[in-house]
């Protein structure tokens, strides 16, 4: 195999707490040469100070912008970056462990996937419980009814497990799913599908992407030997708190599911029902959940759920439609530049 065979990029997921850790296991852990396009959306102070330091003592390249990003948006700045055989995305809260990209892009090479999904562990201690080990993405057809109707299928393998319970049992296996936690893909595959689709705003895109890759002809492999983990959990950090709402607002989450269900001409059905009734359950979990506890000290969540759920939709809604106009500013003022740019070079070639 030759020198850089592979491009990683990595994205903000939720938060930029985590930023330090996942990035210091990359180049701890990685002992195949690659190339690395780090996507800084907007992170405080203290980290873009971090990300700078290290792209300068490392010679990685870093693409900031001072506003956030949903991932899609932010894995898309950096794949045009990309010249490599092989690009890897990987999300800012992710601790790999030795030898995992090696790992992927042998399989990659052995297989001719067009994709390859690790070993996708979850939480701390790090690598110990089975996120994902590969899974179920297709559309199929039901008849039962008067009318046939078009309905997502979508199976995560071995979730909950413990890694040493199940490892011996695990292969190298074409599958339909991957995760974008962290996922190898060939370069030329965007050739023939176009760059991620942006209108998947927060949820979901995975099963877009992998979708749209076996239906261009492309495979899905997953690959045990590569094990990753990455670390959700509440926003560590004040200053992740204004991300994180944004991140997984209920109008960004709403808005990927109606992309979903019409791209893919879904049925809306149980399965969309099912999500709509949780929005904005991540907040919950993450966020107004401890501080229930912490406001009425432990003794009645349903007494800060009827005062502090109506806040968040309440701040959420304002969050992002505030975002909603300044990106709609931004990409008005880059249309503008354009145009003027164009204008520029129109008249010093007359």
């Amino acid at each position: 195999m030759n020198d850089e065979l592979v491009t990683i990029v990595v994205v903000p997921r939720e938060r930029f707490s985590c930023a330090h850790e996942s990035l210091e296991s990359i180049y701890e852990h990685t002992d195949f040469p690659f190339q690395l396009v780090y996507v800084d959306g907007n992170s405080p102070a203290k980290i873009r100070r971090y990300l700078e330091a290290q792209a300068q003592a490392k010679g990685f390249q870093l693409l900031r912008t001072d506003y956030y990003l949903w991932p899609n948006h932010a894995r898309n700045l950096g794949l045009r970056q990309v010249k490599t055989k092989y690009v890897v995305f990987i999300d800012n809260d992710v601790i790999v462990s030795p030898g995992w990209l090696k790992a992927l892009v042998e399989c990659a090479e052995a297989t001719e996937a067009t994709v390859v999904g690790p070993l996708m562990c979850q939480n701390e201690p790090l690598h110990e419980i089975v996120h994902f080990a590969g899974g179920e993405s297709h559309i199929w057809l039901d008849k039962t009814g008067e009318q046939a109707r078009q309905r997502l299928r979508e199976k995560m393998y071995k979730q909950g497990q413990l890694v040493k319970d199940v490892h011996n049992q695990l292969q190298r296996t074409q599958t339909e799913l991957a995760e974008f936690h962290c996922v190898l893909a060939r370069t030329a595959i965007f050739e023939r599908i176009g760059f991620l689709d942006e209108a998947m705003l927060n949820t979901k895109e995975h099963l877009d992407f992998c979708m749209s890759v076996r239906q261009a002809g492309g495979t899905v492999y997953f690959e045990p030997a590569s094990i990753v983990t990455y670390v959700p959990g509440p926003p560590l950090e004040w200053t992740d708190l204004h991300y994180y709402m944004l991140r997984w607002s209920d109008a960004w989450q709403l808005g990927s599911l109606h992309r979903l269900r019409d791209k893919w001409n879904l049925a809306e059905d149980g399965y969309f029902q099912a999500k709509y009734k949780k929005l904005g359950w991540r907040r919950q979990m993450s966020i107004l959940s401890p501080l229930n506890r912490l406001l009425t000290f432990g003794l009645s969540n349903h007494l800060g759920d009827r005062i502090l759920i109506p806040l968040d939709k309440m701040l959420n809604r304002y969050l992002t439609d505030r975002y909603a106009k300044q990106q709609a500013q931004r990409m008005q003022q880059q249309a503008s530049e354009q145009a003027h740019q164009s204008t520029t070079r129109a008249l010093s070639q007359t």
